[in-house]
């Protein structure tokens, strides 16, 4: 189950995500797609790839709770970020 300590070790693929630069609200959407560098978002109708670096990421859980993840700490390739994010 991912909670807000143990996000960063799970799947990201399917949660909302509001995307943060400079305390601004940059994008809103579920997260698609994952690479080392990058996150994609389908926003409404539209596909948005989005940088790590840079910006802060609020996930929804599936229990409704908001956990804030910077993106300059998740910046590893996904299967390498699930070993080493803690």
């Amino acid at each position: 189950m991912r909670t807000e300590k143990n996000l960063g070790n799970h799947e990201l693929i399917g949660l909302k995500v509001t995307v943060l630069k400079d305390e601004n609200t940059e994008h809103e959407g579920v997260v698609i797609d994952e690479t080392m560098n990058t996150f994609r978002l389908f926003s409404g109708t539209k596909r948005i790839m989005v940088p790590k670096e840079g910006r802060d990421f609020l996930f929804k859980l599936e229990d409704g709770q908001h956990v804030m993840l910077k993106g300059k700490n998740i910046k590893f390739r996904p299967e390498d970020r699930t070993k080493k994010v803690r």
